[in-house]
């Protein structure tokens, strides 16, 4: 694992940004397409700004999977990572394919397993260049909350929010109260993001402090479930300076 430190938020989108755009660009270099994991949360305004500025990525080349999506939330909620992806990745730039994953269930009729078992053939048939991704102030790794899932294959999964996850949504201002915020989330795998060729992983703000310390410092446990990133073979950590605070480093 790498880390990169930057002095603001706005750097550290940039520099993700840029270092994510050339993977991406080597990819469709080396096999004429990309496939790209993005994630949502507030962890990624800064670098998702400045990646669909990025020039010369033919983005009709690029298929995105999303990372995860809380069970029954509707494209019309200010919480949707479907609403949030549509208005901040997807409409800005010209993409070849991006397959959400619907809350709602397949074709919204309520089958959250189905929708998990569609998304998952889908991806299972593909290598993912570049997973960009975030650190939960709990080190979750996508919605996998500790302690995670280390083993399962499977690449989407039903699981089960805990507390500092969804005070965290709280915090964020995503919902008006505790008990508004969703206690299920489809999830992509630990395993499956850890798949990817390339990790790009976003974390600003002091309030993930401890969630970076135990990510790089700590031993890999699956109560810190981004402490698993240790053992990828090219993951680079993008921190801003309130993240890194606590880094011995």
């Amino acid at each position: 694992m790498k880390v990169h430190i930057s002095r603001s938020k706005e750097e550290m989108g940039r520099q993700a940004a840029a270092d994510g755009a050339a993977l991406i660009r080597d990819a469709i270099a080396a096999s004429g397409s990309a496939t790209i994991i993005v994630a949502t949360g507030a962890s990624q305004f800064e670098m998702l700004s400045a990646l669909v500025q990025e020039a010369d990525i033919d983005w009709s080349k690029v298929t995105g999977f999303h990372l995860d999506e809380y069970t029954g939330m509707p494209l019309t909620h200010p919480a949707s990572f479907r609403k949030y992806l549509k208005e901040r990745f997807v409409d800005k730039v010209d993409l070849g394919t991006f397959h959400y994953v619907n809350g709602e269930g397949l074709d919204g009729n309520g089958d959250v397993a189905a929708e998990c078992a569609r998304l998952g053939k889908l991806i299972a048939a593909r290598t993912v260049d570049v997973a960009f991704v975030g650190i939960g102030e709990n080190g979750h790794l996508a919605f996998n909350d500790p302690p995670a899932d280390f083993d399962t294959e499977t690449p989407y999964l039903i699981v089960d929010l805990d507390e500092a996850c969804r005070q965290q949504q709280l915090g964020e201002g995503w919902f008006p109260t505790l008990d508004d915020v969703p206690r299920q989330a489809v999830s992509m795998s630990v395993r499956q993001i850890m798949k990817s060729k390339h990790i790009v992983c976003t974390v600003p703000d002091d309030r993930k402090a401890k969630a970076v310390q135990g990510t790089v410092e700590g031993p890999v446990t699956n109560q810190v479930p981004a402490s698993i990133l240790q053992q990828h073979a090219s993951t680079t950590l993008y921190l801003d300076e309130p993240a890194a605070s606590l880094l011995s480093k």
